[in-house]
């Protein structure tokens, strides 16, 4: 079993243990009376964060570098044979996803590349079934699979027009990899995106792998430039042995991919420079010489290249010749993605949900400590009266009556205190709403189609972003104003009525403005204003747009999403430590009365409190358990079940 696969089944053990560890303390919540809105709202989103968790692995190569054989050697060995088409020149003609969906039965689906000539992006219409056209996919026949899986190297030759107008031909740019043909006709792909559905071991698990087509497409699909290569794990970039790192590879390296965080360059066919005629050595250090070259074109370290034979390695995992195996150099490519891609992935989940589960565990400890409070205070208050005359029993009365006075005056200052938290949220939303995007994204388009230089279609695309930014930067100030004034009342009510309340939840519109700086930041990449832009290329601009348009949409849903689930959670620990007090108070109230009207109640109620406490005591304990088992299943490292390699 492949170290690559051990670490996918630790990881997916680790994730389900969380799961079963959250599942855990949110019962224990339930049984101790603790569950409330804004818990229940962050243990759910937890879950589904955990549920939803996908590690993507993008392949990125020039045609003929060996690319899809690669993902073969090192995910598709076991069923004997190739599964992604592989041979020289162009087998994979559009961006292709592989996952899988347990919704869904095992397919193929496919994206017609006439959706180009629409102002919808790819991402768009994923949530439109009707635009794709599926294939089913009869995962127990592996030459079934082969032939389905051929449908993503399909092509067909349009006019010059169609192409242009797809954004698909410049005749001014040598390296677009699209030629025209002797027919007057340009070969184009069949299909836009492919996405595959399919029940593999580590698809199951989470992994999403993406083959892209030659370097070419990196420039004319906005979904790989803005969303699928940005937002992935690790990009293997490949490079060929034979053919040495060309001008396109550089270019794209540097305008798309970069030397960050696992980005990972794969040396392939070094069985081009096996020799019988070279000794080992020798052969060793013309591997040697062709890693420390490209790696100076790159300007990486020589260690982040890795030299390999995907062929050989797919051979050899087939035919189970270990020597073979060693020779092509793959176990050694497996274990940096292994050791690199994994723990990290796991330390970026693990921060994010040890964050959430200390403030979740904060709020309800303090909750479960205010009403362990109030009991003892209460059963000091009646055990004071025993032997105390009706005078002090009515005094005690009157006492808890300006209690509640004073805590009905806080009150309606809290009141207030909604009005301005409702009128802020509705500013909120007025500059982070979808409508203000609609009629930004509304006004750049019409700004675009009018304009005939590249100028004025650069300046309005740059006012969309300066717009969105600033919504973001509003956006950012009313959270800032709420979060403050939530501070102010949390510290009020703690300081006059002795509630245990931290400082409110924190959240911040970082994340969200870091994704669109990030598209802006492609963008001005592929259409800066250096750039001289040719009438195709002017068109491809506005088939970014759409792109950029969806991207921004899709971060501000999830931005919008996001603060509504904040804006309930960041009242909740107060408003639930209100319905505490009010209760306490309440009880209070009708103890002393009863004892007041019958001197014979007093044991009655003092053994009943006595109870409460004893069961709060148990239900603390069973806090703690949960708890524990939470942060050591965070913590854990866990050892892989058993799995079938793939």
């Amino acid at each position: 079993m492949s170290n690559l696969v051990e670490k996918f089944g630790e990881y997916s053990h680790w994730r389900s243990g969380v799961v079963r560890a959250l599942e855990c303390y949110r019962d224990a919540i339930q049984a101790a009376g603790l569950a409330d809105e804004g818990s229940q709202q962050r243990i759910a989103r937890t879950l589904a964060r955990l549920a939803e968790d996908r590690m993507t692995v993008a392949f990125v190569a020039e045609f003929s570098r060996g690319k899809s054989e690669l993902i073969n050697a090192i995910f598709f060995a076991g069923y004997g044979q190739r599964i992604l088409p592989s041979s020289v020149g162009r087998t994979t003609m559009c961006p292709t996803e592989l996952m899988y969906d347990a919704s869904l039965p095992p397919s193929i689906r496919l994206l017609p590349i006439e959706t180009r000539a629409t102002s919808q992006s790819t991402s768009d219409l994923r949530a439109q079934p009707d635009a794709w056209t599926v294939m089913p996919l009869d995962v127990a026949s592996t030459d079934g699979m082969l032939e389905a899986f051929r449908q993503v190297s399909l092509s067909r030759r349009v006019p010059v027009e169609q192409a242009q107008a797809y954004g698909l031909y410049d005749p001014d740019d040598a390296d677009s990899g699209m030629t025209l043909g002797a027919d007057g006709l340009v070969e184009i792909s069949r299909w836009r995106h492919a996405i595959v559905n399919f029940p593999h071991p580590l698809l199951q698990q989470g992994l999403v792998i993406i083959d892209t087509p030659g370097l070419n497409a990196i420039g004319t699909e906005p979904e790989l430039t803005l969303n699928l290569i940005p937002n992935a794990h690790a990009v293997l970039y490949i490079l060929a042995a034979d053919t040495g790192v060309t001008r396109s590879d550089i270019d794209v390296w540097r305008e798309h991919i970069g030397a960050s965080a696992g980005r990972m360059v794969v040396l392939n066919k070094i069985d081009s420079m096996w020799d019988e005629l070279r000794g080992p050595a020798e052969v060793e250090a013309q591997i040697a010489r062709q890693v420390a070259g490209a790696a100076q074109t790159l300007e990486l370290d020589a260690s982040q290249v890795y030299p390999v034979s995907a062929q050989k390695g797919l051979v050899a995992k087939i035919n189970g010749d270990a020597a073979l195996l060693e020779k092509s150099r793959l176990p050694a490519l497996e274990s940096a993605l292994s050791q690199k891609l994994i723990p990290a992935r796991r330390e970026l989940m693990q921060a994010q949900l040890h964050a959430e589960a200390a403030e979740l565990i904060a709020s309800r400890q303090s909750l479960l400590s205010s009403r362990l409070r109030n009991v003892v205070e209460q059963l000091v208050e009646l055990k004071s009266l025993r032997g105390k005359n009706q005078n002090i029993v009515a005094h005690m009365m009157k006492r808890i009556d300006m209690e509640k006075a004073d805590f009905d005056a806080s009150l309606v200052k809290l009141q207030g205190t909604r009005t301005v938290f409702g009128n802020l949220s509705s500013e909120l939303f007025a500059h982070l709403g979808t409508d203000v995007l609609k009629n930004n994204i509304r006004d750049t388009r019409e700004a675009m189609q009018s304009s005939l230089f590249s100028v004025g279609m650069r300046d309005a695309v740059k006012r969309f972003f300066a717009e969105v930014e600033g919504n973001l930067i509003l956006s950012g100030r009313k959270i800032g104003e709420i979060s403050e004034m939530m501070a102010v009342m949390y510290r009020r009510f703690s300081a006059e009525h002795g509630f245990a309340l931290s400082t409110p939840m924190p959240f911040s519109l970082k994340r969200y403005a870091d994704e669109i700086a990030a598209v802006e930041a492609a963008y001005h990449k592929q259409f800066g204003a250096g750039a001289l832009l040719t009438t195709p290329q002017l068109a491809l601009m506005q088939k970014f747009f759409d792109s950029i348009a969806s991207r921004v949409r899709q971060s501000l849903l999830l931005a919008n999403r996001d603060v509504e689930a904040w804006l309930k959670v960041v009242m909740a620990p107060l408003e639930a430590q209100i319905r505490e007090h009010k209760n306490q108070l309440k009880q209070r109230r009708n103890s002393i009365e009863r004892i007041h009207l019958a001197a014979d109640d007093l044991d009655v109620r003092v053994a009943a409190l006595e109870r409460m406490q004893a069961e709060l005591e148990n239900h603390r304990q069973a806090l703690a358990e949960g708890e524990s088992g939470l942060k050591a299943a965070l913590a854990a490292d866990a050892p892989a079940p058993s799995m079938v390699a793939g």
